[in-house]
């Protein structure tokens, strides 16, 4: 069985696509980018202010399928210049705390919209 999550605290889907599918188990999010709800593009902002944003909206969307960044198992953050990696890190760190999920973080040849960072996750539905 799989239901679509969606919330309006995130951007919506532009293409064919959900932001997030879960079987009650587990939740599985599309990649985020620093994009607020209302549509407004941060792709010029640091690459901090940049994480931060696509993190708020990949919690909105974790908070929606009854998640919390604590149950965030692992995410994949992709970037689009792997020179950002200390900066992005340090806005990353502020939102798992002590037990951070695993995660990878890759140079994407481009991203959409022409963002510097995008991030998804899979978490655990308690």
């Amino acid at each position: 069985m799989k239901d679509i999550v969606h919330t309006d605290g995130a951007p919506e889907a532009v293409g064919a696509y959900s932001q997030a599918t879960t079987n009650g188990d587990l939740v599985f999010t599309a990649g985020q980018i620093p994009l607020t709800p209302d549509g407004d593009l941060l792709g010029d902002a640091p690459i901090a202010e940049q994480t931060e944003r696509a993190l708020d909206n990949l919690v909105a969307v974790l908070d929606e399928a009854g998640a919390e960044p604590t149950d965030v198992l692992k995410t994949t953050v992709f970037l689009a210049d792997i020179d950002d990696f200390d900066e992005m890190n340090e806005a990353y760190a502020g939102y798992f705390g002590e037990s951070p999920p695993a995660r990878s973080a890759v140079q994407a040849g481009a991203l959409p919209k022409g963002v510097g960072v995008e991030i998804e996750a899979v978490a655990v539905v308690e």
